[in-house]
């Protein structure tokens, strides 16, 4: 259970002063700048090679930053037409450290003992070129982010990620690196499910406290212009999805489609969903590409 510090949740940046670069290093092309879309301060990370240009918390390999909140939300956004790379590195219980690694570089599940590599499946806007290749095409499903790549919100269930894939208890968070191509805004720790989609009078009304979800904070959310939907704007993805028995092996947003979703966002929560032959052909298709394969650690 996190320290009382860490609750309700941890604005990681913030917490650690990230701009002061003391208790964080960066290294390459590292920039903070103004993004006029979300009306606030966003950290550029770019570079040919995604290893030489990163920004890290802690500052050095000796420090942990402690973290034990189960779900780790990530608000970036990956560069068009670019790679990236993020690495987490969590202790198990027995203080065991394992890598979590994601990319658009990876073409395939692998895991070790201490080392698991996730594919990660840039979604394109809806009905664009980019989405109705992904659709039809393997070669749309992986690779570098479409040109028309929207900020996401995604959300690490560690606990589970060590469960499902290394049958290991969850300890806490060591250290984060992101590294090119990518624009963060910010990082949060919590034991809640916050879903962005839900403003806070209906998460009261809903009394979603209860089952342990809430309303976004307002320092960690997307703005939202008066008349439009939070669903609309920007993508959501949480890993694993949530009820699911048998890991997957790429993390991407769902695909279920806006049939499955209800208007309401309160009724978007867990529900028997049929799904249409197209999106039982991709979830195949992604399945085969993705599944794991008896690897030796790379290095």
């Amino acid at each position: 259970v996190p320290a009382a510090w860490q609750r309700p949740y941890l604005n990681v940046f913030k917490h650690f002063r990230v701009e002061e670069w003391k208790r964080s290093a960066r290294e390459g092309d590292v920039a903070a700048l103004t993004d006029a879309r979300l009306k606030g301060t966003v950290y550029r990370i770019r570079g040919s090679v995604p290893a030489s240009s990163y920004l890290q918390l802690p500052r050095t390999g000796t420090q942990s930053l402690g973290l034990a909140g189960r779900y780790l939300y990530l608000l970036f956004r990956p560069m068009p037409r670019k790679h990236f790379v993020v690495h987490l590195d969590v202790a198990t219980e027995e203080n065991q450290v394992v890598r979590i690694s994601f990319s658009n570089l990876f073409k395939e599940f692998k895991s070790t003992a201490t080392w698991l590599q996730f594919p990660f499946i840039c979604g394109a806007a809806k009905g664009s070129a980019a989405d109705r290749a992904a659709r039809t095409s393997r070669r749309g499903l992986v690779g570098a982010a479409p040109a028309d790549v929207r900020w996401t919100c995604l959300v690490l269930d560690l606990h589970s990620i060590l469960s499902l894939y290394l049958n290991r208890r969850y300890g806490h968070l060591k250290s984060v690196k992101l590294c090119s191509n990518l624009l963060v805004k910010n990082l949060c720790t919590s034991d809640l499910v916050f879903d962005p989609g839900v403003t806070f009078s209906e998460a009261q009304q809903a009394d979603l406290a209860c089952r342990g979800v809430a309303p976004m904070p307002r320092e960690m959310a997307f703005p939202v212009p008066k008349g439009e939907k939070w669903h609309d704007l920007y993508d959501y993805i949480r890993f694993p999805s949530e009820g699911s028995k048998l890991p997957y092996d790429s993390i991407q947003k769902s695909c279920l489609g806006p049939a499955a979703v209800s208007e309401d966002p309160i009724q978007q929560l867990p529900q028997p969903v049929t799904l249409t032959k197209a999106v039982r052909d991709r979830l195949s298709l992604i399945h085969q590409i993705t599944s794991p394969k008896a690897v030796s650690a790379p290095w």
